[in-house]
């Protein structure tokens, strides 16, 4: 068999809902890679909390944060390394108008950035229950260009945040709201999705696209399931990845999908 790059998703996905890797998962992905394949984490998580499952697998090449808009080797500093950021004057834009715009919360992030800001308690995952005195988001602290900006907005004002991000940014930014129960909205660089980072990484691996396997379940794995050579949607996959999908688990990412189906498509020993 020729050489994979298999691009995988973590929640929902690589996680199961103890956003956790079990023992199956991290035996068959490497596995896979002692048998000469390519694993790489693509996700719309910050490298900040993502770096532990790439230890915890002990990966050594690139990794895909941000949905796309970070491509690096965490711990260090790598030659071909990419980050796209776009113009800290949107955040300020959003922090002058949050109150009537309904925004409980903006986080600020890259790959060396982290600030936020909470008018009030928002209990969204991902982000500092406490935030210190050097991580609060303002126009003196955001020195640098972000590569996501996160908002947590009022469920009834959601729509609105949408419409003024669409009237005002539109030709710089892309937002896209969370799947469950939290309201949030995240905001990228335009035209920046997983499949830019799955392409990185298929020019710095030197594999073709037909030899490209992506896994995932929700709207921001997409453009990834489409591009690669072949996607696979999770059993707990949204209807519109199922459908884009070439394939689908058996079996949920609560039940090693993701493992019981790289061991057959792979032809890996057990």
């Amino acid at each position: 068999m020729e050489r994979k790059l298999i691009a995988i998703d973590l929640d929902g996905t690589t996680l199961n809902s103890q956003a956790k890797i079990s023992a199956k998962t991290q035996s068959v992905l490497t596995r896979a890679r002692e048998a000469g394949h390519i694993v790489s984490i693509v996700t719309g998580r910050p490298n900040r909390i993502s770096a532990n499952f790439y230890d915890d697998l002990k990966l050594t090449g690139p990794m895909i944060n941000f949905n796309g808009s970070l491509g690096h080797v965490p711990h260090q500093q790598s030659a071909d390394e990419y980050q796209y950021t776009f113009n800290r004057e949107i955040a300020f834009d959003l922090l002058q108008h949050r109150e009537e715009l309904g925004i409980h919360m903006i986080a600020a992030e890259g790959k060396d950035l982290f600030l936020a800001v909470r008018d009030q308690p928002v209990e969204v995952g991902f982000f500092p229950t406490q935030l210190q005195s050097n991580q609060i988001l303002n126009q003196k602290s955001l020195h640098n260009n972000p590569t996501s900006l996160t908002i947590a907005v009022d469920r009834t004002k959601q729509q609105g945040l949408l419409d003024y991000l669409r009237t005002n940014f539109d030709d710089e930014i892309d937002a896209a709201p969370w799947g469950g129960p939290n309201s949030v909205v995240e905001l990228g660089v335009k035209g920046v999705q997983k499949a830019t980072g799955v392409e990185f990484l298929a020019h710095h691996y030197n594999v073709q696209r037909r030899n490209i396997i992506a896994f995932g379940d929700e709207h921001n794995d997409s453009e990834m399931i489409d591009y690669a050579g072949w996607g696979v949607a999770m059993q707990n996959a949204t209807a519109p990845i199922k459908a884009l999908a070439n394939d689908m688990t058996a079996l949920d990412n609560d039940h090693d999908g993701l493992a019981n189906y790289l061991t057959d498509y792979l032809k890996l020993a057990e």
